[in-house]
């Protein structure tokens, strides 16, 4: 919708007056009212009480003015931070992540490019390593950072960095006598429900974690199905089951869940960045620079 409507409105609010509504926005008082109309018009309501000297808001009103504050607000950053990268005073990378990485590579490189970039703006957004590609090549973000099990294959179009393999473990509640263990063999699961994740059509990160526990001869059986770690690792500390997680999911995790490697599991899981083939792009290469250094301290 056209903002010119909520925006006279607030500034009648804010003046308390129509008429001093008008001359702060340089504008006859006719066209304030006819603003006002537009958007009783459009909402099917009225905003203000006429018929009391000065006007008061009605429910309506009162329901529309800070929620339209909030938005003009918004509108008016967005269109300063784009004017900014147009200009090129202000850089932009968006960088599409899997949750996993929350506990490894994203949180330090972010970090690091926040304090040598301080004029690039970071966005982040939660996208499993299936849809990455996809993403990149409608720009809606720069870098992706993934995690597979297993062989990847590769596209044409797309760049590949490799950061880091790590071992998959097993968590577990803190509270059970599997937490008590040095390490878990197939019979210490195989009477333990494990808890699949991601719950995603397209995703084959599940599929290829019970492979993986299949090959060490772990007998599965997938009680719940969560939509991410988090929520599975959630399930896994309310004492319904166990999950596999990479070994970098352990660090400075919560306390009512252990981590315990699996015997004879020898599936990793590979940590890689995505981009685009292509011209060099500045802030995307400072960024991959940062997270292969890092990968490789880690």
């Amino acid at each position: 919708m056209n903002l010119k409507p909520l925006k006279y409105f607030c500034e009648v609010v804010e003046a308390e007056n129509a008429n001093l509504a008008a001359t702060r926005l340089h504008v006859v008082p006719a066209a304030v009212s006819m603003q006002l109309g537009h958007l009783e018009a459009l909402l099917g309501g009225k905003v203000f009480d006429r018929t009391s000297r000065p006007m008061k808001l009605t429910t309506l009103g009162h329901f529309l003015y800070p929620k339209a504050k909030a938005l003009i607000s918004d509108a008016q950053r967005m269109l300063d931070e784009a004017k900014d990268v147009a200009s090129g005073h202000l850089g932009w990378l968006s960088i599409g992540f899997t949750r996993s990485t929350i506990f490894s590579v994203l949180p330090d490189a972010v970090r690091t490019m926040r304090a040598a970039f301080p004029k690039v703006r970071i966005d982040l957004t939660e996208i499993l390593t299936e849809h990455q590609a996809e993403a990149l090549r409608s720009g809606l973000i720069h870098v992706g950072l993934s995690r597979a099990i297993g062989q990847l294959a590769q596209e044409d179009d797309l760049d590949y960095i490799p950061l880091f393999d790590e071992a998959l473990i097993a968590a577990v509640p803190s509270a059970s006598a599997l937490a008590r263990r040095k390490s878990l063999g197939p019979g210490d699961l195989a009477a333990s429900t494990f808890i699949s994740y991601p719950k995603d059509p397209n995703s084959s990160f599940a599929r290829h974690v019970i492979q993986a526990l299949e090959s060490a001869d772990v007998k599965v059986r997938v009680g719940y199905e969560a939509k991410e770690i988090h929520t599975a690792l959630g399930l896994v500390a309310a004492g319904l089951g166990f999950t596999l997680v990479g070994k970098s999911v352990a660090d400075n995790n919560r306390s009512d869940i252990a981590f315990r490697p699996v015997k004879c599991l020898k599936a990793t899981a590979k940590v890689f960045a995505i981009r685009r083939k292509g011209p060099p792009h500045q802030i995307v290469d400072a960024f991959l620079e940062v997270a292969v250094r890092q990968s490789r301290e880690r």
